[in-house]
């Protein structure tokens, strides 16, 4: 899943099947080390040659509720039980969920040491940052073209001078405003680590 720590936006989460026997797509590596560019190309060779994929997503009002793992769950729930084909067995980057409700192996860093992990990370990726690039149209004063919602010193000055819209997370938000209160620097306060 990807968008765990941002300030803004849903979590999103993908599931992917790649056709067994077959070679490794090159280039496919944890999203966070390729370049928007690199992401964008290999997720549209990655659907191409996928058996079956498909994307779930949380909402901010859902994440505000539930909390962002509980949330993230949900997200990656939403994403296996979308798939045209059910798999037996399922693969996750992290730890195992309990709350997952299919078999899986938890995988910590699978991004980096699974292909099929890596694959469906690119394209969860490269759909929500999609999606805030389009909502920054809308809302062009937190830079989520560039920083795709997350905390960075853009953001945080975008929040100071704007305040926060729909799309922003209400908890991780009044972490930020309260970090600024305390004395902490724009990118000191859009620092925050998601448990």
């Amino acid at each position: 899943e990807v968008g765990r720590g941002s300030l803004a936006g849903p979590v999103v989460a993908s599931a992917v099947i790649m056709p067994p026997g077959v070679p490794a797509i090159r280039g496919v590596d944890d999203s966070k080390r390729l370049t928007r560019r690199e992401r964008e190309k290999l997720s549209v060779r990655i659907r191409e040659r996928a058996l079956a994929f498909a994307v779930g997503a949380a909402s901010v009002r859902e994440i505000d509720t539930l909390n962002i793992f509980n949330a993230s769950v949900l997200a990656m729930r939403r994403a296996l039980f979308r798939l045209p084909v059910q798999p037996d067995h399922v693969l996750v980057d992290g730890r195992r969920l309990r709350a997952l409700g299919v078999e899986h192996t938890g995988v910590i860093d699978g991004d980096a040491k699974c292909f099929n992990v890596a694959c469906a990370s690119i394209v969860a990726k490269v759909t929500r940052d999609r999606l805030m690039g389009r909502l920054a149209v809308r809302y062009p004063d937190f830079g989520w073209a560039s920083n795709c919602g997350y905390g960075t010193a853009d953001h945080v000055r975008g929040l100071t001078q704007r305040g926060p819209t729909i799309h922003h997370r209400r908890a991780f938000v009044a972490a930020v405003l309260s970090r600024l209160r305390a004395g902490a620097s724009f990118e000191e306060a859009g620092d925050i680590v998601v448990p």
